[in-house]
């Protein structure tokens, strides 16, 4: 991986000036934000691919996440996820630079679930020195990883250095959190996510169990009677790690999801709440009505 130097974007320049020159932002499809937010923040977003059976698919390009929901309900094959080529990172990277950026810092999704994070890398050796590449290990997924690139995108656009970009992002892997409620554990047990055991006892007992990102691999983090006991018990804890930088809630075409949303708006936060799909990369692990509450601590002062 290139060498990051100190740089940045100079001073004196407009602000339309300023976010072509900025640190750029890549990450990959696991990340869940929506087009608009990738969009709003510059945000190069690779897709990581979908298979179901023989028929493979670009995640969020050729599958969107109401489709991909659409089809775990119709199809009788687990859907099955691969990670992104190097060559797919070089071509974010490139065309960053094509754009203008001083440098680029590429957040992927845990190396403790997925591949992608090797071929970031990979992809950013391809490039020598023409441009340089910081690539993050966030050890986080789905709206985790999100909110970590939202933060560093707004920190790129005020003209800060890919060393104060990746520092910030370095920082916010310690402090997010990555917590949800699933049906059963029977996705991720067949995807080999979680062991065979947990997962029987959890049938078994008709437990909705609670997951979390511990140390960038999915845990149990809890089990809870009835899934409204879960969620009782998931907004508790995010209440009680209020004040928060950062909230999202990510919807794997779960039932009432808005009377769920509606508990975590007097959630004391810095920013605006974030409600985004679930999207493949995370449910063809997490399965149908899956709900994940992604957050950031805030720094220590």
């Amino acid at each position: 991986m290139p060498v990051p130097p100190p740089g940045g974007s100079g001073s004196g320049t407009t602000e339309g000036e300023r976010l072509l020159a900025a640190v750029r932002v890549v990450t990959d499809s696991a990340c869940d934000l929506s087009d608009e937010l990738a969009d709003r923040h510059h945000i190069d977003v690779v897709p990581l691919t979908i298979r179901f059976g023989d028929e493979e698919l670009l995640d969020r390009r050729d599958l969107s996440p109401a489709e991909f929901w659409r089809r775990c309900k119709s199809s009788n094959a687990l859907p099955e996820t691969a990670a992104p080529p190097p060559g797919a990172f070089a071509s974010a990277y490139e065309h960053a630079a094509e754009e203008g950026a001083d440098g680029v810092v590429c957040l992927t999704l845990s190396a403790g679930v997925s591949a992608t994070y090797q071929a970031a890398l990979a992809g950013a050796e391809t490039l020598g020195e023409r441009l340089p590449v910081v690539v993050i290990d966030t050890r986080s997924l789905t709206m985790g990883q999100g909110l970590m690139c939202i933060a560093a995108a707004e920190l790129a656009e005020t003209g800060a250095t890919i060393d104060a970009v990746a520092a910030l992002v370095r920082d916010l892997v310690t402090r997010t959190r990555v917590l949800g409620v699933v049906d059963t554990l029977d996705h991720l047990q067949r995807g080999g996510r979680i062991g065979g055991a947990a997962a029987l006892v959890g049938s078994l007992l008709s437990i909705k169990p609670v997951i979390e990102v511990r140390d960038g691999v999915v845990e149990q983090e809890s089990r809870q009677r009835t899934r409204g006991r879960a969620f009782d018990y998931l907004a508790a804890k995010v209440a009680s790690d209020a004040p928060l930088e950062r909230l999202a809630v990510c919807d794997g075409a779960a039932p009432n999801i808005d009377a769920f949303v509606d508990r975590l708006r007097n959630v004391k936060v810095d920013h605006d709440l974030v409600v985004t799909e679930l999207g493949p990369v995370v449910g063809a692990h997490s399965g149908p009505g899956s709900v994940g509450v992604c957050y950031q601590l805030p720094a220590r002062r």
